[in-house]
């Protein structure tokens, strides 16, 4: 392994370089405009031929080692959170990188670099895909909503979007690292999938001291209606660590008048997608039940997230095998590779999207401090972040495809995906995109609830 570690420190300073202006320069979902020209621009002088997202930003490369094989895929994120605290966050926007993709994206610039190296890839069969991807933090959700409506996008999601493009046909197995304190592969955990949801409560405005009475108050129908939902939560079976969270987007222009309209943001996530369903209509009724209380309209927008993740275990054990292999040559020995995230972690990502069609890994990589989105994040330990990262990568796809790819080949086998076809699987997010008015004020008295 010693190839690997001399391969991806030849291009140390690349990239640490990487990581740091992507931090100085943090850019949330679908807005990666500089992020997104930085990675083509170094993959470009790497000699790379990229394919670009149509419309979008992001792109992937697809190195063809010349002899049959698997596909495998690896992958970076490219956009930030939004945490005004933090001390670095954009002054304008509020984003910074309080997520660890610049980590991402600098480890997976130094795996491209050393793929460069004849001595690593002689030993390879099959190919393998370095893909850059937009928009894994789910937020902004009526920008995304927009870019939907005009047809620049199909789904909120990154990785989702990127299949529903094809990007990924042919692909067997995939992963990608994710920054995080210590170094860590689940043999078999696995996360939340979510429901995103907007609720938009339309009232009437009046003046709110001279005459209330004629206004019907879209703030207080959304209060009632987080409360309601709030006298939901016992009802959410432990097991399927329900989870529903929500931030007011508007609640009124100007405090003379009754709030005309109250919008609410927020994200309902499960381990699997029946909660999803059960609990969604749930809090749906409890919504409209509060609308219909004030006598207000409510729209509500349930938006297809992310499919829980399943870590497939036979990929994971590989990965361990990886990173066993290089860390001995690394400044940091004492980082070990455990299983903390076996079990369920309470996150949701896009990872799970392909999960519902191959094996796929999702492991961290130490070198942060600080709580995750939270405004005390930092990257630490570039060198372990990025560096160490890409060489555990690059050990990992020579698991894989060495000896004739014969790895990869036996764990994409044993493989038994959810949806045979992603046809079948972005149907399945199709069905759960709804819509538009919620009730009916007939001129009877009655109320119709759609």
């Amino acid at each position: 392994m010693q190839k690997i570690v001399d391969a991806v420190n030849k291009y140390r300073e690349l990239i640490l370089s990487a990581e740091r202006y992507i931090w100085a320069n943090p850019e949330t979902g679908f807005k990666e405009f500089k992020t997104s020209k930085y990675m083509e621009e170094q993959f470009e002088s790497l000699g790379y031929e990229i394919t670009k997202a149509e419309g979008i930003t992001g792109f992937y490369t697809t190195i063809d080692t010349g002899r049959p094989g698997p596909t495998v895929l690896a992958l970076a994120e490219l956009d930030a959170v939004i945490c005004k605290s933090h001390p670095e966050a954009d002054s304008e926007t509020g984003a910074v990188h309080a997520c660890g993709h610049n980590a991402q994206c600098a480890a997976i610039l130094g795996v491209a670099a050393a793929l460069k190296d004849e001595n690593i890839l002689r030993d390879l069969s099959g190919k393998i895909m370095l893909c850059v991807v937009p928009a894994e933090e789910s937020i902004e959700m009526e920008y995304r909503a927009d870019l939907r409506e005009r047809g620049i996008i199909k789904y909120t999601g990154g990785k989702s979007e990127f299949l529903s493009r094809g990007y990924f046909d042919g692909v067997d197995l995939a992963f990608m690292v994710h920054t995080a304190g210590g170094a860590h592969v689940s043999h078999g955990g696995r996360s939340l999938g979510f429901i995103g949801k907007t609720v938009t409560y339309k009232g009437v405005a009046a003046h709110a001291g001279g005459a209330p009475w004629l206004g019907k108050n879209a703030l207080y129908a959304a209060n009632a209606g987080l409360a309601a939902v709030n006298a939901l939560r016992e009802t959410f079976r432990d097991e399927d660590h329900v989870r529903w969270h929500p931030i007011m987007t508007a609640g009124g222009d100007m405090v003379n008048n009754i709030p005309e309209t109250a919008k609410i943001e927020s994200m309902l996530r499960a381990v699997t997608t029946e909660a999803l369903e059960r609990e969604s209509e749930k809090i749906n009724r409890a919504l409209i039940g509060a609308a219909i209380s004030f006598g207000v309209e409510i729209e509500i927008t349930d938006e297809p997230g992310y499919a829980p993740l399943y870590h497939d275990k036979n990929l994971a054990a590989a990965a361990k095998e990886a990173f066993d292999k290089v860390i001995p040559f690394t400044d940091t020995p004492s980082l070990g590779c455990g299983e903390s995230f076996d079990g369920v972690g309470g996150g949701t990502m896009d990872m799970g999207d392909l999960a519902m069609l191959m094996p796929i890994i999702h492991p961290y990589m130490g070198g942060s401090v600080g709580k995750g989105h939270g405004n005390d994040y930092y990257i630490a330990d570039p060198v372990t972040a990025c560096v160490t990262n890409a060489m555990w990568q690059v050990s990992l796809i020579k698991t894989l495809l060495e000896n004739g790819g014969e790895r990869a080949k036996a764990i994409a086998e044993s493989y038994t995906p959810t949806y045979k076809t992603k046809e079948e699987f972005l149907s399945y997010q199709d069905s759960v995109r709804r819509s538009g008015s919620r009730v009916e004020y007939l001129e009877n008295g009655e109320i119709l609830i759609k």
